[in-house]
């Protein structure tokens, strides 16, 4: 026989009742839950006092250390403008995508960003095993004593051992003046970092978005992503036992200067969009080989519409690379100039695997590298498997740099190209026996074995270009109609011109 139900007397329900509806005892914390309404919170290292609330711009806190405390999903923390703190600022939580945590600026919007100076802490703003954050209008700068060793950072998202950190945004944060150490990965120094360390927990990112900030002076990279989970059969060799790509990110319209090492860098990637970046000064203290806009490890990773002037140097410093274990990476509609580096390297890592890139509809205009084995552009490390340059303009007034050069790999193909060197009798020599190049224009520059090789002048609106405007050919030029249609579902050009069947040789397609 079942066990009867006790029945609560309708006396005791009544009581009980009562009691849940009176109201808290004076002083007793009431414990948030998910249906609390978000709290906004301010910050002013002036004049603010930790003893109140801060939930008001009339009683707001005033030190980075109350400021670091967990917030919930949908709550804001607000620094005003026309300040200055100083140390980290390291929150905690775990914000959503509808309901994210947000860090931003309260004040006259006429006034200065809020500014926090890290003064030779790991970061001005850490943000450590936290999630479903978004970053606005922040001054981060991060200046200490010199050192070789110090890591430091600007803004660091760091999850270790922590699983899947998703949406992330950065927008208009300026980072700059960042004197850390010479690192890169797995625990870098730099501008604005996400890095997933550890190694018992697969950890990524999924959803970054930077976009419209600045970054200048830092060492060594300015903005990057970085991995210790990037083991697979691309890179049998890579750091953790499996491979965990960050996907979902998009570094767009941001204004990257003075880095000591790389400008903007993904690693372990998948289907990132970098695209409208300005890019001007790289590799100008670091020791390392550095690049301006490149990838590792990564696949599908779109590279567009970004500008790159201004990298130091030989040892690499070239605007974009394709490096180890990129598969189906696209480098499309940029614009180098004026690099000591070079235009472009393909250097795939050894014992890893690069496949499947294409570099297209570019413009490299006075872009060089004298030093051996390099050039405007450079094949070297290990051999790739199917790398396609196609339909870009290259142009050099440079004398004694290679127009492309190869230290003996393979894997490259070259078609559609127009290859302009310096003038005569030093020219830019082509030094590649084992790409294969077919249907290039050549002008001031060695031929190389190119069954379907046009040398003429490819009569550029401007005879000595300076601007991509200056690339677009006269209407009698030879490249018009020269080249072979590629099927890569590409329509338009750098200018936005329809491309015309058969295509233009080089980057213009225009009338």
């Amino acid at each position: 026989m079942p066990t009867p139900r006790l029945r609560r007397p309708a006396a005791l329900l009544l009581a009980l009742a009562a009691t849940a509806a009176l109201p808290a005892a004076t002083g007793q914390a009431q414990p948030r839950t998910a249906l609390t309404p978000p709290t906004t919170h301010y910050l002013d290292c002036t004049n603010g006092n930790d003893n109140t609330p801060g939930t008001s711009p009339r009683t707001p806190w005033r030190t980075l250390a109350k400021a670091s405390t967990a917030y919930r999903p949908g709550d804001r923390l607000l620094l005003k403008r026309g300040t200055t703190c100083t140390g980290t600022l390291a929150p905690t939580g775990q914000g959503t995508p509808t309901r994210p945590i947000r860090i931003d600026a309260y004040g006259t919007a006429t006034a200065a960003k809020p500014h926090i100076e890290g003064n030779g802490a790991r970061a001005a703003l850490l943000l450590r095993n936290s999630q479903g954050f978004e970053i606005r209008n922040l001054d981060l700068s991060n200046t200490g004593p010199a050192t070789t060793t110090d890591r430091r950072a600007g803004l660091l998202v760091l999850l270790t051992d922590y699983g899947v950190g998703r949406h992330y945004v950065v927008d208009g944060v300026d980072v700059h003046d960042v004197n850390g150490s010479d690192h890169k990965d797995p625990d870098p120094s730099g501008g604005i970092l996400f890095v997933v360390q550890g190694s018992t927990t697969p950890t990524r990112f999924d959803s970054i978005r930077v976009e419209d900030s600045t970054v200048r002076h830092v060492d060594r990279t300015g903005i990057g992503t970085m991995s210790t989970w990037g083991r697979r059969a691309a890179y049998p060799d890579g750091p953790g036992t499996s491979f965990e790509p960050i996907t979902n990110t998009r570094i767009q319209r941001n204004d990257v200067r003075d880095t000591g090492g790389d400008a903007i860098v993904t690693h372990n990637a998948d289907g990132a969009r970098v695209e409208h970046n300005y890019v001007n000064g790289f590799n100008m203290r670091s020791a390392g080989y550095n690049a301006g806009v490149w990838s590792w490890n990564s696949d599908n990773v779109l590279t567009q519409y970004n500008e790159v002037t201004g990298g130091h140097g030989t040892r690499d410093s070239e605007a974009f690379d394709i490096d180890g274990g990129n598969t189906n990476n696209t480098f499309q509609y940029n614009y180098s100039h004026d690099n000591e580096g070079g235009f472009l390297l393909v250097c795939n890592g050894a014992g890893m695997t690069s496949k499947g890139n294409k570099v297209r509809h570019n413009i490299s205009i006075n872009d060089r590298n004298t030093s051996s084995p390099y050039g405007v552009i450079a094949v070297v490390c290990g051999p790739t498997t199917d790398t396609q340059i196609y339909n870009n303009t290259i142009t050099t007034t440079h004398p004694g740099t290679r127009m492309v050069s190869n230290n003996g790999q393979t894997g490259t193909t070259f078609r559609n190209n127009v290859f302009v060197g310096a003038p005569s009798p030093i020219g830019s020599p082509t030094v590649d026996t084992l790409s294969t190049f077919t249907n290039n224009l050549y002008r001031n520059t060695t031929q190389p074995r190119d069954p379907q090789a046009l040398t003429a002048d490819p009569l550029f609106r401007t005879p000595t270009p300076a601007t991509p405007a200056d690339v677009r050919l006269k209407p009698a030029s030879p490249a018009r109609g020269a080249g072979t249609p590629t099927p890569d579902g590409i329509t338009r050009d750098y200018f936005g011109n329809r491309i015309p069947n058969p295509p233009h040789l080089g980057a213009y397609q225009g009338r």
